[in-house]
């Protein structure tokens, strides 16, 4: 097989992958957060789950670059492998970041701040730069 197909079939596994194991995480950290919160308040539970699913997002995002992804060719199978990788990586440290937030504004809601609406907001912008990682497949 010609290495640069090798390499482009990688990268389209590792856009797959990457955004998958970055909601994985992204909605695990959140969640684990949206968990102790409600030992603390359980009336705001609906709350907790909306900022538990919102890193679950880049994994549909990967999916969606992966499928409208062009077919790999020796041409350009480099190519695909470095787009692979980078928007990936945009996926997953995406995602994880956006857990992160959404744990604290997680934690928040449960000491009875009205934080929900904010965090959100915050949660936006990691999210504006996976978006972006998802359009630059589509132009490339």
């Amino acid at each position: 097989m010609d290495l640069n197909l090798l390499l482009g079939y990688l990268g389209l596994g590792l856009m797959l992958a990457l955004a998958g194991i970055g909601s994985c995480y992204g909605t695990t950290i959140a969640g684990n957060a949206a968990e102790g919160a409600l030992k603390k308040d359980a009336t705001k539970s609906a709350g907790y789950m909306i900022l538990s699913a919102m890193p679950a997002s880049q994994g549909l995002y990967g999916f969606v670059a992966f499928m409208t992804a062009d077919a790999v060719t020796a041409a350009n199978g480099l190519q695909t492998f470095g787009m692979g990788l980078c928007v990936g990586l945009v996926f997953l440290i995406s995602a994880i970041r956006q857990g992160q937030l959404c744990a604290n504004g997680i934690a928040g809601m449960a000491q009875g701040h009205d934080v929900q609406t904010n965090t959100m907001i915050y949660a936006a912008l990691p999210e504006f730069y996976a978006i972006l990682a998802l359009v630059a497949t589509f132009l490339v």
